[in-house]
């Protein structure tokens, strides 16, 4: 039972962190913990957001801090996929094919009839993306965005990070 609601509270944590600039967006229990900083205001807040449903209440609504018209960022949807799937996109870069790296073909928008350009690239800059085996997400995505913006042909997908 605990580890179903730990579980839940990282997804919590996470979803929250994509609807606003700060950790835990808004809500109910934004509003309540509204001011403070720290861990425990923030886990509080989330928690509150989730448990009682006033954050998917207050984005349908624009009430408790929640705006109707929010977006996503794009680079929060590229940095979430690339550390969730960082060992198999490496493997799959280096590769040039797979699974992982269609879907961050998809994730950046990449075009269809771009997309076996936008493997090989990231296949043959594989070693000026991952330089090292400790690289956090956002090293990883920094270094996709600098491959893709000095390819003439990708350039464009650079800005979608």
């Amino acid at each position: 039972m605990k580890k179903i609601i730990l579980a839940s509270a990282i997804v919590l944590a996470s979803t929250a962190s994509f609807a606003a600039a700060n950790n835990v967006g808004c809500g109910l229990g934004t509003v309540v913990m509204g001011g403070q900083s720290g861990p425990g205001p923030q886990v509080l807040a989330v928690t509150t957001n989730g448990t009682f449903g006033s954050q998917t209440f207050g984005i349908s609504s624009g009430t408790s801090g929640c705006s109707r018209d929010g977006v996503v960022p794009a680079n929060k949807i590229s940095m979430s996929f690339i550390e969730g799937n960082q060992s198999r996109l490496a493997r799959d870069m280096s590769a040039g094919q797979g699974e992982t790296l269609a879907g961050l073909a998809s994730v950046l928008q990449v075009a269809e009839a771009d997309t076996a350009t936008f493997s090989s690239v990231l296949k043959d800059n594989y070693g000026r993306i991952f330089v090292r085996a400790d690289m956090s997400g956002a090293d990883v995505l920094s270094n996709i965005r600098q491959v893709l913006a000095n390819d003439a042909a990708l350039k464009s997908y650079a800005t979608n990070i």
